[in-house]
């Protein structure tokens, strides 16, 4: 009877990819593009409550509630991002204080 490791499961992939493989931070690219998605996106919404504002100030959008949920849209993807980054500052602060 031969036994077969993980590797070789039927869709499966492998438990521990090859060493020579993995890059020297993939972690780190991840979250430097999860990063700046993120700022990306927060930065539309900033950009769209901008608009929304001049438009009611020039007269174009009559709609003060709807300028409003803009406008609170943009602030609360603001403090989300905001968030984000203080949790990654501390993970970050714990990982450096561990001991090897």
């Amino acid at each position: 009877m031969q036994i077969n490791g993980i590797e070789s499961g039927i869709g499966m992939s492998k438990a521990f990819p090859d060493m020579n493989k993995v890059s020297n931070s993939p972690t780190a690219d991840g979250a430097g593009k999860f990063f700046s998605e993120l700022v990306s996106k927060v930065n539309d919404i900033q950009v769209h409550s901008d608009k929304s504002i001049q438009g009611l100030a020039s007269g174009e959008n009559k709609n003060l509630h709807e300028v409003m949920i803009e406008v609170e849209k943009a602030s609360i993807s603001f403090q989300f991002m905001t968030q984000v980054r203080n949790k990654a500052i501390e993970a970050y602060q714990q990982v450096m204080q561990m001991q090897v």
